[in-house]
């Protein structure tokens, strides 16, 4: 008999539960990775490549959590990220993760490729929406849902980078299953305007509308320069959990240089492999203004709707509160890199490896 939601205490608990509620196919879809996976391994590696060095005799009786993105408060600096096809994992699919988001107050990026669509889930929550486009069509297609977004007052316009060519992930392939072909919107295969995307889209978006502009799937300080050039707002750091390229870095070690790179002409956000609130804090050290959880909200709706990412969001605000403490710090912004250390991992990365109380590996296949 399963827990109820209110009494699970740790997160690797809702991954357990979500392989026992997913078949096979959905299971890989959202834990898997391109090819051999390397990049997706190594979002992990990464983080536990990075030991804390905290401070002591520091006075942390009030600690405050919370940060700001864009003018979104958020509870803690935290996000949704963007995830296609939600709907397989909770019935309402964006509207159940989004109205979760919202009440615990946090923000969430709405995927172009989920359902329900963008309005629809405005019409049910009035939280901190952002925007996420996956290009299927032309510059005059592209401005349309840039006026969308403009018009549902999503705090900003997410334009994803990293996909020219959809990732190649094996373990859809030895099933026979092509979710690709799922994505294309239009009456050709819409994948070729993906392809073509070029500095000249981030140009006429600027030119068009002055909502804050984001870009997804920056991982080299080449590119976070071109960005600030362009206008762009945010730097979304992001290997697209390792289900893309292969044998990219972890996301984390791409923090310092963009960080760099921008010099606070811009803000940075990042996602990949992270699902606990050490990992958070890690990333806050380096730099980032927030961090995106994916996989973890994913598999929480899968273990029990927007209830289960409510209480994995509590999970993730005690688990965060208690590292800032124990670190000597009373904020976020207090965070910095002298709070870390590059050390070598204490076990082999996985999927997992951060939940090793939970034999989860063994559903892999």
């Amino acid at each position: 008999m399963q827990k109820k939601v209110s009494d699970i205490q740790t997160n690797g608990e809702f991954i357990k539960i979500a392989r026992e509620n997913l078949d096979q196919e959905n299971w890989d879809y959202l834990v898997g990775g391109g090819e051999s996976e390397t990049t997706l391994l190594r979002n992990r590696q990464s983080i536990d490549s990075l030991a804390f060095r905290p401070r002591v005799m520091r006075n942390v009786v009030n600690i405050d959590t919370s940060t700001e993105l864009l003018g979104s408060k958020l509870r803690i600096p935290v996000f949704l990220a963007p995830i296609g096809s939600l709907q397989r994992f909770t019935e309402r699919g964006g509207i159940t993760t989004s109205s979760a988001a919202h009440d615990f107050g946090i923000p969430a990026f709405i995927s172009s490729v989920t359902k329900p669509d963008v309005r629809e889930i405005r019409e049910v929550t009035d939280g901190d929406l952002f925007f996420q486009l996956y290009v299927r069509d032309d510059s005059d297609w592209i401005l349309r849902f840039v006026d969308l977004a403009s018009e549902l007052g999503c705090k900003g316009f997410c334009l994803t980078a990293d996909t020219a060519n959809y990732g190649r992930r094996e373990r859809d392939k030895i099933k026979g299953f092509e979710p690709r072909r799922a994505r294309t919107n239009t009456k050709s295969d819409g994948f070729v305007y993906q392809a073509a995307l070029d500095w000249d889209v981030v140009d006429a978006i600027r030119k068009h509308s002055s909502i804050p502009l984001l870009v997804k799937g920056i991982v080299t300080a080449e590119d976070a320069i071109l960005a600030v050039e362009h206008g762009v707002e945010v730097i979304y750091i992001s290997n697209h959990g390792g289900r893309q390229l292969d044998h990219g870095r972890g996301s984390i070690d791409i923090i310092p240089e963009i960080i760099s790179a921008v010099n606070g002409k811009a803000q940075v956000i990042v996602d990949g492999g992270f699902c606990r609130g050490t990992d958070i804090a890690k990333a806050i050290a380096l730099g980032a203004h927030a961090v995106g959880i994916g996989k973890m909200y994913g598999l929480a709706a899968s273990a029990g709707g927007g209830e289960a990412v409510i209480r994995m969001l509590e999970i993730l605000e005690e688990e965060f509160r208690l590292a800032l403490a124990l670190l000597g710090v009373t904020s976020p912004k207090e965070l910095c890199p002298e709070h870390l250390q590059t050390v070598q991992p204490v076990r082999l990365p996985s999927f997992s490896s951060a939940f090793p109380h939970f034999d989860i590996e063994k559903y892999n296949y």
